[in-house]
């Protein structure tokens, strides 16, 4: 009997980890070599994990949703060599098993005994605790200005507003703390849902300033007050003392003192012993109705543009979960389908990739005769030498790929206000999925493929995605996206670029049509087989000129096929 720790595969080079969707085998089940032990997500691709041994599943050290990092221990398996304590019970004669076991108890007799009893407790629990905890350990966020974010997250930030500070700040669920973009779409619903309360609050602090002027001002009254009373002859002149300084005063005391006038000469002279409480009432009474309006005004409006300026922000998100529960209505025979994962991130990808690039889409029709010429006649020989089909995709491919060495700055990517010019040549084509879903196997380097490099490539990629066979690398990195909108038999399309690429071709189904030929002896109509093709480009970095050249470049290069080419 042994202890073996199945760990988490290494699924390709920019994988660091993985997603536990589901446990093939449950604790106790018999699992033999090569056997499914549980499914894992990474981005768009599903992937099993196979077992290398054979033997009963014992624990299981990570649940359903739980991200684990490559390399980790993620179960353990017990085995039995040479199937002896399986063929133990079921013997009859127990003479002929010590014959066959004596030598096997002397080997196996140290070797299960200390790892039985070592191996639960001091050899795997430390290493399951350990990883629970190296996530703990790396929450803490790195010093300011040294933290990494990918080109998506900015993207997402810059079109959220959210400053480079604010980013620092922000706790990470990626791998070393890094800041996915779920982190940061669940910190702007959050931010979006804060009260916009303490935004007022600023200005009611600024006027008590200024009242403990005007309480100055009248204390020097109340003074002053006194020694008119004091001389009955210069009476006059107090009331042309008391009429400038006291306008500002008499607003405030107004609601109590507006009826007599001779009544403020006596709180002038209980003013003076008891010098707290009318500081406090004239402090506590202005903000309440009279201090002047043009001081409250003023002082409000500097905040005003501050919050018309995150209101955007604040109402940006909360829009469609509010239009989705108010908009719902269930009526009979309705029924309500939860989107799956896959279909989570595509929706989450297509808004973000929406919100990100202003969509700008170009037409053109393109006579592609000479190919449907061409591939009727070699089919069946191409077939018959290199073991698989050749379906009109390579083609399609092969013209884009000599397109984009034309017009290299189709091949670029925008982070922030900076333009990423690619120099490798990673065409990407869509490919749908039986259950409805879609995802986009990459041909790397396709410039440098011929026909037959890129057909296999073609046939490999679409047969292995439609099984769920694809590694995690072979969906990354693309730098061109190809949509075939005709394989359903529409016309053209205006597809949704695939981030953080700038363009995406789409193909339109192939019919046969009159148009008009023109020859050494003038122009004529014939049946020829014509196709759309649709662009949409990022319009940030991607102009009309471009767009419409590189849409032109392709359609000469399907137009201008050679009908004698070989493969």
């Amino acid at each position: 009997m042994a202890l073996y720790n199945l760990l988490l595969p290494k699924m390709g080079e920019s994988v660091a980890e993985a997603t536990i969707i589901k446990w093939s085998k449950g604790v106790g089940d018999r699992i033999t070599m090569d056997d499914t032990v549980m499914e894992i997500a990474t981005d768009k691709v599903d992937s099993e994990v196979p077992s290398p041994v054979a033997g009963t599943l014992v624990k299981q050290l990570y649940n359903i949703n739980d991200v684990v990092q490559v390399g980790s221990v993620i179960a353990v398996i017990e085995t039995a060599e040479a199937g002896a304590s399986a063929s133990a019970p079921q013997a009859a004669a127990p003479a002929p098993q010590p014959e066959y076991k004596a030598p096997e108890p002397v080997k196996q007799a140290p070797t299960p005994q200390p790892v039985t009893q070592a191996a639960p407790e001091p050899v795997y629990t430390p290493p399951y605790v350990e990883q629970i905890q190296q996530p703990r350990a790396i929450k803490p966020l790195p010093p300011a200005g040294s933290r990494f974010y990918s080109p998506l997250v900015k993207n997402i930030a810059i079109q959220e507003k959210v400053s480079p500070q604010e980013l620092d700040t922000i706790p990470g669920s990626g791998a070393e703390g890094r800041l996915t973009k779920e982190d940061l779409l669940a910190y702007v619903k959050e931010r979006a849902n804060r009260p916009p309360a303490p935004k007022p609050a600023p200005p009611r602090p600024q006027p008590p300033a200024q009242r403990p002027q005007s309480v100055q001002q009248q204390r020097p009254v109340t003074q002053n007050a006194p020694q008119p009373q004091a001389a009955p002859q210069p009476r006059p002149q107090p009331p042309v003392q008391q009429q400038t300084p006291v306008p500002q005063p008499a607003q405030v005391q107004a609601p109590a003192q507006q009826p007599p006038v001779q009544q403020a000469r006596p709180v002038q002279q209980q003013a003076p012993p008891v010098q707290q409480p009318p500081a406090q009432q004239q402090y506590y009474q202005p903000p309440v109705q009279q201090q002047p309006p043009a001081q409250q005004y003023y002082q409000q409006a500097p905040p005003q543009p501050q919050y018309i300026q995150q209101a955007p922000v604040q109402q940006y998100m909360p829009p469609p979960q509010q239009q989705a529960s108010r908009a719902v209505s269930l009526n009979p025979g309705d029924e309500i389908i939860e989107m799956d994962r896959m279909r989570r991130l595509i929706a989450d990808h297509m808004v973000m990739s929406v919100h990100t690039s202003p969509h700008v889409t170009s037409f053109i029709e393109a006579d592609v005769t000479n190919m449907v010429v061409w591939r009727e006649k070699v089919k069946n020989q191409f077939e018959e030498r290199e073991k698989t089909k050749i379906t009109f995709t390579p083609l399609f491919i092969e013209a884009i790929a000599r397109a984009i060495k034309d017009l290299p700055m189709i091949n670029v990517s925008v982070n922030g206000t900076q333009i990423i010019k690619r120099k490798d040549i990673n065409i990407g084509m869509a490919t749908a999925l039986p259950t409805g879903n879609l995802i986009v196997p990459v041909i790397r380097r396709a410039d440098q493929l011929n026909l037959v490099g890129l057909t296999k490539a073609v046939n490999d990629l679409s047969s292995r995605a439609r099984v769920n066979k694809l590694a995690p690398d072979e969906v990354k990195d693309g730098t061109f996206t190809v949509t075939n909108v005709g394989s359903f038999g529409n016309v053209m399309g205006t597809p949704i670029i695939n981030q953080p690429q700038v363009a995406i071709m789409a193909l339109g189904v192939i019919k046969k049509k009159p148009a008009v030929i023109s020859t050494s002896e003038g122009d004529v109509i014939g049946i020829r087989h014509m196709m759309f093709l649709s662009l949409s480009y990022d319009h940030r970095v991607v102009d009309g000129s471009l767009g419409g050249s590189f849409l032109r470049k392709v359609a000469d290069y399907m137009e201008q096929w050679d009908v004698n080419r070989g493969f």
